[in-house]
């Protein structure tokens, strides 16, 4: 976590990167006064005292996290108040029972938890995301399934909604059946894969299949493998894959882990990031 890039530190902070400080002029040339002015009330003070007193070891680990998740905060407060606005505006302008709305996201995020930020990685937190959907008239208020869902299941979900035919190498599968509770099951698996290895972010390439009581992580490069049972170890913190209890599970999860990739026709040199 960077104190420029991730944290909004200004003036520069000590060892501050050539790229933090291309972003930064980036930043400044496209800020018109009153943002820039905005941008000084929120952080000038916060950076001032923090670059007059730098806390080191523990305490700037406490304080990047705090500052992080305080932004963090705002920002999803923010996104709730105007999705607040655009559901108001659907209905009193009387579009609210012929609109499909479908809140999600890109991966879930990590604020602390197994120590990290951000994303990537196929564990619970950063696996999972919203997905929230109101369609008058086909979806019951307040429901809910358990079901395997992905993001590349909206676009047929959306081709279906409108009529339209979804071309035969589309990988995702419709959720409408699902959300309008003719059907309550979508898939027993689903298979993940990160690429970049040698990216910014330092997270190994990795993929696996995940099930919805099991999970089974390969990491090619490292030559190791991970298997959690997610039902009795919901935080992913007991790695099984060794444990002779669970071989008929991993043998299980080995040969769904060989039928996705073979499936959605994943190329066996793809394991790093210069392949992706």
């Amino acid at each position: 976590m960077t104190l420029s890039y991730d944290l909004k530190v200004r003036p520069t902070p000590p060892g501050m990167l050539e790229w933090e400080v291309n972003f930064w002029n980036g930043m400044d040339g496209r800020l018109s006064v009153a943002q820039q002015s905005a941008w000084d009330r929120a952080y000038g003070a916060r950076n001032e005292a923090f670059l007059a007193d730098l806390p080191i070891g523990e305490d700037l680990v406490r304080w990047k996290y705090q500052e992080y998740l305080k932004d963090y905060l705002r920002t999803i407060a923010s996104i709730d108040d105007n999705v607040g606005r655009v559901l108001d505006y659907l209905d009193t302008s009387g579009l609210a029972d012929n609109t499909l709305i479908v809140y999600t996201s890109d991966q879930g995020f990590y604020l602390g938890e197994h120590g990290w930020y951000d994303k990537r990685w196929i564990y619970e937190e950063s696996l999972r995301t919203p997905m929230v959907m109101r369609w008058p008239g086909h979806i019951e208020a307040s429901s809910a399934t358990s079901a395997l869902a992905a993001n590349l299941d909206l676009a047929p979900t959306f081709l279906e909604v409108a009529g339209a035919s979804v071309p035969g190498d589309m990988q995702g599968l419709s959720l409408v059946d699902l959300v309008s509770g003719e059907s309550s099951a979508l898939r027993d698996s689903f298979y993940y894969h990160y690429y970049e290895s040698d990216g910014p972010h330092a997270v190994p390439v990795h993929y696996g299949v995940v099930t919805a009581d099991h999970k089974l992580i390969h990491y090619p490069e490292l030559g190791a493998w991970e298997l959690f049972e997610i039902a009795t170890d919901p935080h992913e913190v007991t790695n099984r894959y060794d444990d002779p209890a669970m071989s008929a599970t991993r043998a299980r999860l080995e040969s769904e882990l060989e039928r996705l990739r073979s499936e959605l026709d994943v190329p066996d040199d793809q394991i790093s990031g210069a392949n992706r």
